[in-house]
């Protein structure tokens, strides 16, 4: 009987395969039975947005926007009660007020648009690298959405994801202390799998079966971050992927060589975030913007548009989550925007760098893990640096707080061997940076 509850498009054929990974010999706990509930309408809306990311690329100039971006503002004032409590839209689109992760964090409802169906919604919960973890209002159609804007991204390096039944198209690996993993076909990629695993040792009752069964998958493609591939290259593969693509932080050129001589593939550096999904790809003349109707500003912090070639922050207007339109969204990230041929290109793109801790027993920490540890707690905003002999400073904004319990959270995940000094402030600052270590990043 076909899972159909869990797999509305599933196929015998997509069937088998679910099978075959779930039930594999090898397969790691999964820690979530796995799921892709797209529609027969979001199935054909991912096709129509592939021929749309193909069709129209994003195009616009200094001092002019695209065309659709006016109609969008007044769609924002009109129906998402967040915009709409300013009263009408101002006269000039530099005038909108900007928006960043806080806004979001403390009522993401306030973000959807009054006509927005709340059936079939999905809650993701990000990880909060940044210090706000969020939930992300969405739909299993909207997700579908990210795999036409990665064949974009493949493409870009000449590089064609072909999926298919039997076979396994793309594999997440991750490295982290705890994560989702799970096993799933998909209705756009012709019934292809899609595998979410965590290299983490501990999640597999033979750490030698992490190669035997990745191998086995022999994934087209392996999406993932700087930490995890670190681990990815560690294993005893003989398998070798189409290509890696890299995404959440930033890839370092080091490691972006290291993996490629390895891997005998591209390595090809994703900019993307919970919020907005895939932004840009990295090509020879900068981060290419890939979604057809996401504008991007590059702002002063007095909200000032920059010049063309000076950094500023990245802020976005526009997606493809009808959840979460974002009007003048600040991401926290830096660039320059320049124009290839009246095409968009961001250069000099400062993300968010991976940073690896230690515990006392000398184990890797993600910094995933210590967001993750922390995000129950009614905390406006910390910073975590980890000196060279492993002490720990951690300065936080949580006047509420009992300091013995976040005490308790992290050398629960560093070991209680590990020095840890807590500091209650008034504030940190607007900007700062979240996690740091004077142990070597990747």
């Amino acid at each position: 009987m076909l899972p159909t509850d869990r797999f509305p498009l599933i196929t015998e054929s997509g069937f088998r395969l679910l099978q075959r990974l779930q039930e594999h010999p090898h397969a790691p706990r999964y820690t979530h039975p796995g799921c892709n509930r797209l529609t027969p309408d979001g199935l054909r809306r991912a096709a129509a947005f592939a021929i749309e990311i193909q069709a129209a690329p994003p195009r616009w100039g200094p001092g002019q926007p695209p065309d659709w971006l006016a109609e969008f503002v007044e769609r924002c004032y009109r129906e998402v009660p967040f915009h709409r409590r300013y009263g009408g839209r101002p006269a000039s689109f530099g005038d909108i007020p900007t928006t960043d992760r806080g806004d979001l964090g403390r009522a993401p409802w306030a973000f959807v648009p009054d006509p927005q169906p709340l059936d079939d919604l999905i809650v993701y919960n990000t990880s909060g690298t940044t210090g706000h973890p969020l939930d992300i209002l969405t739909h299993a159609d909207t997700l579908a959405l990210y795999l036409p804007l990665l064949r974009a991204a493949l493409a870009a390096h000449a590089i064609t994801l072909e999926s298919g039944p039997g076979r396994v198209a793309i594999l997440l690996a991750c490295y982290q202390k705890y994560t989702y993993t799970y096993a799933a076909v998909s209705a756009f990629l012709d019934q292809a799998g899609f595998v979410k695993v965590n290299l983490k040792p501990a999640e597999w009752r033979d750490p030698a079966d992490r190669a035997r069964f990745l191998d086995d998958c022999q994934p087209e493609v392996y999406t993932g971050d700087p930490i995890a591939f670190h681990e990815l290259m560690a294993l005893p593969l003989r398998t070798r992927p189409k290509a890696l693509v890299s995404t959440a932080m930033t890839l370092s050129p080091g490691l972006k060589s290291s993996l490629a001589s390895h891997f005998d593939c591209p390595v090809i550096d994703v900019y993307a975030m919970n919020e907005s999904g895939p932004i840009a790809v990295r090509t020879a003349a900068g981060y290419a913007l890939l979604q057809p109707r996401l504008f991007v500003e590059i702002l002063t912090p007095q909200s000032e548009p920059c010049p063309p070639g000076v950094r500023g922050e990245v802020t976005l207007s526009g997606g493809f989550n009808p959840f979460l339109p974002l009007l003048r969204y600040r991401t926290g990230d830096h660039a320059a925007l320049e124009f290839n041929g009246g095409q968009p290109v961001l250069v000099g793109l400062e993300g968010r760098p991976p940073v690896t801790f230690r515990a006392a027993d000398g184990e890797p920490i993600n910094n995933v893990d210590i967001s993750i540890a922390l995000r129950s707690f009614p905390i406006t905003q910390y910073t975590l640096h980890q000196a060279s002999d492993g002490a720990l400073r951690l300065k936080l904004r949580a006047p509420d707080v009992d300091q013995a319990i976040i005490r308790e959270a992290l050398l629960g995940l560093f070991g209680p061997g590990r020095e840890l000094t807590v500091e209650s402030l008034e504030t940190l600052g607007d900007k700062v940076i979240q996690y740091t270590s004077d142990f070597s990043n990747l």
